[in-house]
C-alpha cells in the first residue's frame, strides 16, 4: 500500500508532535506534482485516521502518539 502525503496539509496531536496529512492511500502510487510524496503504509492505513509522523517519517494511526 501507498499513501499520498500532503507536507501543506500540517498537522498537530494534542502532545504537540508535528505530522503531515495523509491524502490518499492507494495499492499502486501514481504521479504527483511536488509537494506531494508517496511513503509505503501498511495494509490497515486509512487517510481519515492516520497521519505522517514526521519524527520516524512513516505513517503511524492518530491515536498512537
Amino acid at each position: 500500500m501507498q499513501a499520498l502525503i500532503s507536507p501543506n496539509e500540517k498537522i498537530t496531536d494534542y502532545q504537540g508532535n508535528a505530522g503531515e496529512r495523509i491524502a490518499q492511500v492507494e495499492q499502486v502510487s501514481f504521479e504527483v506534482a511536488p509537494p506531494l510524496f508517496w511513503t509505503d503504509c501498511p495494509e490497515d492505513c486509512i487517510a481519515d485516521i492516520w497521519w505522517y509522523y514526521q519524527d520516524i517519517c512513516q505513517p503511524i494511526p492518530i491515536q498512537t502518539v
